[in-house]
């Protein structure tokens, strides 16, 4: 994991994408990976030097940072898009979602708050709707292969592509615009947070992943995994699955009270919607929206931010992408009757979320239990393919002498 984030572009084409760390184009799988591909879909040449048969069972993989409870835009992003994956996905087809702990400690953690942030995250994928019989549902801190196979491709890892990574590149110009009478500012950025997209690259391919469905933002990252999968492999022999990216359909889900930002948790305290909400909450908070004083119901992003975001928080939470038809079927609306239709919208899509996540929490072996046994899945097949790199690099177990 992959760590979760919001796409920025509201656009749901899915096609070949020019990652910004080369100029070639990346291997881009179809909205679900096991729908035939389009054209676009098939790009004329690959990365890597190895490809997967076409046989090889379907492998997904990808991560979500403990943040605590999800925000709708966590969940339009990427939970529902995981579960549709469940649901729809042939039973041959391998899911694992992780909770990615170790990517989270890069930034200055409280171990309590950590510990429940963990917690609520694990009990809020189950709740949305993920299924153990299913998926493979781990805490990353609890499979160590992740570390290991980390330290192995680091040793791979170009120094200056991991510079050019664009979370690294924005950090380290936040540092650089301190007051030069902070001597400390550059000091605060760790080796961590630099080696951070090796740890995703470890991630993904410890498992055999073939897909990771990511956003735009993260198409780079997929792409130094890839480049240190085909590197590995031209070294020590095809080892390593190298994946291919499966965008995720974008849905953006901008801020209640700043409608030109993304939802996050760093907002104020009524721009977004959490999954654990009440109806009463959930309704009280739409209805608090930004919007404007243009009259009637329209959709345009750039004149109206605030009703554009509302319009499409309708058709995301109704699986429709046609939101200047919906912003026609509410023109008659007042804009109380409209904050009204948006929220029952919401309320209907999230309906028994929060009771089964308060379940859920409410049974700490439960959640426990759940834990243990998804790490212990997960160990299995990391530790395989941990076992094969290690032994193609001439450290796994020395083959017996032979007797003659």
């Amino acid at each position: 994991m992959l760590p979760v984030r919001i796409c920025s572009n509201a656009s749901r084409h899915v096609g070949c994408k020019v990652a910004p760390l080369t100029r070639r184009a990346l291997p881009i799988a179809s909205k679900y990976p096991f729908q035939k591909p389009t054209s676009c879909d098939q790009p004329k040449r690959s990365l890597s030097t190895s490809t997967t048969p076409p046989t090889h069972p379907e492998v997904i993989f990808s991560g979500i940072q403990p943040t605590g409870v999800p925000h709708l835009g966590n969940y339009l992003g990427a939970l529902k898009q995981w579960v549709d994956l469940q649901n729809l996905a042939p039973p041959s087809t391998e899911l694992l979602y992780c909770v990615v702990d170790l990517h989270a400690i890069t930034q200055p953690q409280d171990p309590n708050d950590l510990r429940r942030r963990r917690q609520d995250t694990m009990a809020m994928l189950l709740a949305v709707g993920l299924k153990t019989e299913r998926c493979v549902i781990f805490e990353q801190s609890r499979v160590a292969a992740h570390s290991q196979l980390m330290w192995v491709l680091s040793t791979l890892a170009p120094t200056n592509l991991l510079a050019r990574q664009t979370q690294w590149k924005s950090k380290l110009a936040e540092s650089e615009d301190r007051s030069p009478l902070d001597p400390d500012g550059s000091s605060k950025l760790k080796l961590g947070l630099f080696s951070y997209p090796v740890l995703q690259a470890a991630d993904i391919l410890l498992y055999g992943t073939t897909l990771v469905p990511v956003g735009e933002d993260q198409v780079q990252h997929l792409e130094l995994a890839r480049s240190l999968a085909g590197k590995f492999n031209r070294t020590f022999g095809k080892i390593l699955v190298v994946p291919k990216v499966k965008l995720a359909p974008a849905k953006r889900v901008m801020s209640l009270t700043n409608p030109t930002s993304k939802m996050s948790k760093s907002g104020a305290v009524n721009s977004q919607i959490n999954l654990d909400h009440s109806e009463s909450e959930i309704r009280l908070r739409i209805r608090g929206a930004l919007t404007d004083s243009i009259p009637g119901i329209s959709y345009d992003r750039e004149a109206r931010p605030g009703v554009s975001n509302l319009v499409e928080m309708i058709g995301n939470m109704t699986n429709r992408d046609d939101f200047e038809v919906i912003a026609r079927e509410c023109e008659g609306l007042g804009m109380k009757e409209f904050k009204d239709r948006v929220a029952d919208s919401v309320v209907e899509g999230l309906k028994g979320i929060k009771e089964e996540y308060e379940r859920i929490k409410g049974d700490a072996g439960y959640l426990e239990e759940i834990s243990r046994i998804g790490a212990e899945k997960a160990n299995r097949k990391a530790n395989e393919t941990l076992g094969k790199v290690m032994e193609a690099m001439g450290m796994g177990v020395n083959p017996a002498p032979s007797s003659s």
